[in-house]
Parts: C-alpha cells; sequence; structure tokens
C-alpha cells in the first residue's frame, strides 16, 4: 500500500509510505524556502517525482481555515482524538480512484511518536503532545487506540515564546502575531539565569500567563503594561531569572500530574514542538516515572504529514510501525561547478579534512539526503573544531544569529561519554548533557551543558570516518556543528546555493559528495 500524505499549513510537508517503508519525508522549508513554509509546487514536484506509482491512499492531516486553532476546520480539523477524528472516503486521484484519509492534527504528533518508536508493538504507552496549543497526556493501548487523558494546560508552546515577545524591545506588534523562532531563542537564555527564589513581580505574571484559556497571541502588549517585565530586554538578567522559572513552571505542570496518575510503568512517547526543548526532555527522561522515553527527530509541525500517513497505515492496515531513516530528504543536487581559480577541487580524503578543520577550517558539509526534522544531524552541517570560544563567535556570526546561541557538538556515540554525562546515546540531538571536558569551549553552554548528537557508523559512515580521522589529530572525537542554511531558510540543498552562501560568509571549505574543496585565497 503506498500512501502519499500532506500537511497544510507552517511547517508543511509532503511524505510517502509505501508497505510500512518510509521513502521520503520533504519539507516546504528546505532547499533555502522560507523557515516554516507553506506547501509549495517546488515540494510537489519533487515528492511526485519520486513516485513510480499513483498512491492507493492520499492522507491529508486536519487543519484550520485561518491563522489560529479555533476557526473553521479544515478536513478533521486540528484537535481531538475520539469519534470524528479520523475519515475515510473514496476519492480520486489523476483520474485514478484512491482512499482519501484525514485524521486530526492532534493525533498527527501522537502517530509520529508512535509509528517511529523503537519499542516493541502490541504493548501500551503513554503519550504527551505539548505544542502551541495542546498540551496533554493520552494513552495508547495495544492497538493502537488513542484515549485523551487530561487536557493539562492551554498553549504551553505558544506561552513559553509568548514571554520572548513580551520581553523583546523590538517586538512592536500589538496582537495577533507569533514568532515561531522565539522558543528556540529563549530556551538559550534560560541557560544564563540565577537560580534565585521567585519575587512576587515573576510570580503574579507566570501565574498570570499559565492561568490564560484564550489563545495567547491574541493578549496584546498593551494589556500587560501591568508587569515590569514588558519591555523589559530580553539580554537582560531579570529577563534571563524570569524565563528559567516559567520553564520550570511549565514543566512541573505536566510532571505534577504524571507523578499523580501515570502510574503503570509504560514507556513515555513525546510529540508537539515543546519535543525540541532538550532540558524538559532531559527533565522526562531522568524523572524516573517512565521505563523508557522516545522523542522522534520531527516532533513539531515538521512530521505531522509522516504522522498523518502512519495513521492512515494503523486505519487500513493494522500496524503503525514503519521502516524509517533520519535521512529521509532530497540527495543533494549538485547544480553548479566550483570556479577552478578560486577552489581546489579534490577527492575526499577523512584525514586531510580533519586535520583542516583542526587547523581552524570551518567547513560547509553536504552529503547524501537531508535530515527530516529542523535539527542539522551530519547531512546538511557546518562543522568546526570544538576548543575555542573564538570558534562559537564565529559561526554565530556566519550565521548571523545572536551571540549568546550555543553551538552544538557532534560526537563518536562510542565515544560519548568520555565527553558527555547525560541523556545519551542521542542520535537526533534531542537532549541536554552535561560537558565533561574543559577542552570543548566552542560547544559547552554557559551552563556547562551541550546539545550533543551522537553517531554511530551505522548511522552515518561518513561523519563517523570524520570524527575517527578528526580523533587520530586531536584525541577528540568532537565536532562543532550547526545547521548549514541562509538565515530564516530550511536547509541549503545546491551546490549554487552553497557557493553563494560560503562566498558571502567566508567559509574556509566544503564538502560535497565526496569532494573535499577548499579556498585557493584564504580567506581576508
Amino acid at each position: 500500500m503506498l500512501i502519499l500524505s500532506f500537511k497544510e499549513g507552517h511547517d508543511s510537508a509532503v511524505t510517502a509510505i509505501d508497505d510500512g517503508r518510509l521513502l521520503f519525508s520533504l519539507e516546504a522549508e528546505k532547499d533555502s524556502f522560507p523557515r516554516y513554509d507553506s506547501l509549495t509546487a517546488e515540494v510537489l514536484l519533487a515528492a511526485a517525482e519520486r513516485l513510480d506509482r499513483l498512491p492507493d491512499v492520499v492522507a491529508v492531516g486536519g487543519w484550520v481555515k485561518g491563522a489560529y486553532s479555533d476557526e473553521p476546520p479544515s478536513r478533521t480539523g486540528y484537535f481531538g482524538v475520539g469519534e470524528g477524528s479520523v475519515s475515510d472516503q473514496a476519492g480520486r486521484f489523476f483520474g485514478t480512484d484512491v482512499r482519501v484519509f484525514s485524521s486530526t492534527h492532534e493525533r498527527s504528533h501522537i502517530m509520529t511518536a508512535y509509528g517511529l518508536s523503537p519499542f516493541p508493538a502490541g504493548q501500551p504507552y503513554y503519550c504527551l503532545v505539548w505544542e502551541g496549543n495542546i498540551g496533554s497526556f493520552y494513552r495508547i493501548d495495544e492497538s493502537g487506540g488513542v484515549t485523551h487523558l487530561r487536557h493539562v494546560m492551554s498553549d504551553p508552546g505558544n506561552k513559553y515564546a509568548y514571554l520572548f515577545a513580551l520581553a523583546d524591545r523590538k517586538f512592536t506588534a500589538n496582537k495577533g502575531v507569533l514568532r515561531l523562532q522565539d522558543a528556540g531563542k529563549q530556551m538559550a537564555l534560560t541557560g544564563f539565569a540565577r537560580r534565585t527564589g521567585t519575587s512576587a513581580e515573576e510570580r503574579e505574571l507566570i501565574d498570570f500567563l499559565l492561568a490564560q484559556e484564550r489563545i495567547i497571541t491574541t493578549l496584546g502588549k498593551d494589556e500587560m503594561d501591568w508587569t515590569p517585565f514588558r519591555n523589559i530586554g530580553v539580554e537582560s538578567q531579570e529577563y534571563k531569572d524570569l524565563a528559567a522559572k516559567f520553564s520550570d513552571a511549565i514543566f512541573d505542570r505536566f510532571h505534577a500530574y504524571a507523578a499523580e496518575h501515570l502510574t503503570e510503568g509504560l514507556p513515555l512517547l513525546i510529540s508537539g514542538g515543546c519535543g525540541l526543548n532538550c532540558e524538559w526532555n532531559r527533565r522526562w527522561s531522568e524523572c524516573g516515572l517512565f521505563p523508557e522515553v522516545f522523542v522522534p527527530p520531527c516532533p513539531n509541525d515538521s512530521g505531522s504529514s509522516l504522522g498523518t500517513a502512519i495513521d492512515a497505515q494503523l486505519h487500513y492496515t493494522g500496524v503503525a510501525a514503519v521502516e524509517w531513516d533520519v535521512y529521509a530528504g532530497d540527495d543533494f543536487v549538485e547544480d553548479a561547478a566550483f570556479d577552478p581559480e578560486r577552489y581546489e577541487t579534490r577527492p575526499l580524503d577523512y584525514g586531510e579534512v580533519a586535520r583542516f578543520i583542526a587547523d581552524g577550517g570551518i567547513i560547509g558539509w553536504a552529503r547524501g539526503r537531508w535530515e527530516m526534522g529542523p535539527r542539522a544531524l551530519g547531512n546538511r552541517s557546518i562543522l568546526a573544531a570544538p576548543f575555542s570560544a573564538e570558534t562559537t563567535a564565529r559561526l554565530n556570526k556566519i550565521k548571523q544569529r545572536e551571540g549568546y546561541r550555543p553551538i552544538a557538538p557532534l560526537c563518536l556515540e562510542e565515544d560519548a561519554e568520555q565527553w558527555f554525562e547525560g541523556s545519551l546515546p542521542d542520535p537526533y540531538m534531542l537532549y541536554f548533557s552535561t560537558v565533561r571536558s574543559e577542552a570543548l569551549k566552542a560547544v559547552t553552554h554557559v551552563d556547562g551543558t551541550a546539545r550533543a548528537q551522537t553517531v554511530t557508523r551505522e548511522q552515518n559512515p561518513a561523519v563517523a570516518s570524520l570524527l575517527t580521522a578528526f580523533r587520530d589529530v586531536t584525541g577528540f572525537s568532537v565536532l562543532c556543528n550547526t545547521s548549514l542554511n541562509f538565515s530564516g531558510r530550511g536547509f541549503i540543498n545546491h551546490t549554487s546555493d552553497l557557493i553563494r552562501y560560503g562566498e558571502q560568509h567566508d567559509l574556509d571549505g566544503y564538502v560535497v559528495g565526496d569532494t573535499f574543496v577548499t579556498r585557493r585565497v584564504p580567506r581576508p
């Protein structure tokens, strides 16, 4: 059975599953389109090019006809897991009879985690979906049936991001605007917090925001002039302290429910955009309430098309599990040549690349298919040596982002415990761990943590070979790893874009496929 699935709205994607195997998951933002983009003709054409026959099932994720989650539903809509949350009807696709399936956006998050989890089939699970609008726990039974357990909080993800906008002097919009990048920035800033007691003013604002049942983005900044944290500045120490306490307060609400009610000793599946919060994931992993915790690499809406496809497969076959690989995007397109007068090109030699990086070179690395989800996991990456704080500053300059943003490490899984302590292994870069070595200054956040990705030869042979070569040169099987993309755009996927990016931001070299490229004239 071939299932072709579509997700509308922001973080759109097109996904195909054939007889239980993931063929591809193509996100609209990738290939240098705007971050969080909606479906485009390019991604639809790319999907069509990769299929050799028409699908048996066309799956359309439920969404809304407007900007807010309470607007009229499209197909099965945004909310719900019970009656009416799934639809199945006859349809036509390019003149061929197909089944047209739809299930709610809420179900798409649950099914992403359920279908991708490594846990055995035929056993029950708990699931937490916390994202912009949804904050709920569920129980999944032995056959994949979903029961809603508790709505813990409205708008947890949007509330988290709202605090950043409230404090940001540059954010002048009154209401109705949500910047999807704010949550990640706030997660970085919480690491700078002083762990002090909560003041009366902090408690008043935290309690007010958590109590809101209306859509938080409809709460204008002009209604918040009673709090001293309005426009206080996101890099002020007062805001950083508050951000950490607000983060703790959100987590504690969910943890308190879980500690009291989720007592069967079942594994926990986590999905929704809050599943990208590495501190929260670490706490769930270490809290002792669950024997195992799984977060997929695409817990946010970038995985919703895949979740709907998994839900369709469960509906028609009774099986949710899929065979999958995180490198499920498109292959890199070599559409331009490096100018031989400006660049030296030769076959890839991992030892040579390792020495180049150890000597201070920063390279763009583009090999194979891009990663699904928002994290660069070694196929669309900027790589550098992990030893100097100056490297962190240079990488943030290349990335055109704030200096407080940390740089993540990439390391061999077999050596990970030598360099990091915490939730390991971590192949999808979803947990914080504590850095053990003072030498790794470029990847150590101010609070001593890092968001490490672990790699094995089975997961990514080329990256593992480079890390091994770097260990031979330096003694450390660790590299800086940040995403290869223009600011505000998805991963680069064409050589022409890569060359333009490197010229604009002074990359020292490139690995494209099996070729190593360096500048003939060093950067200024």
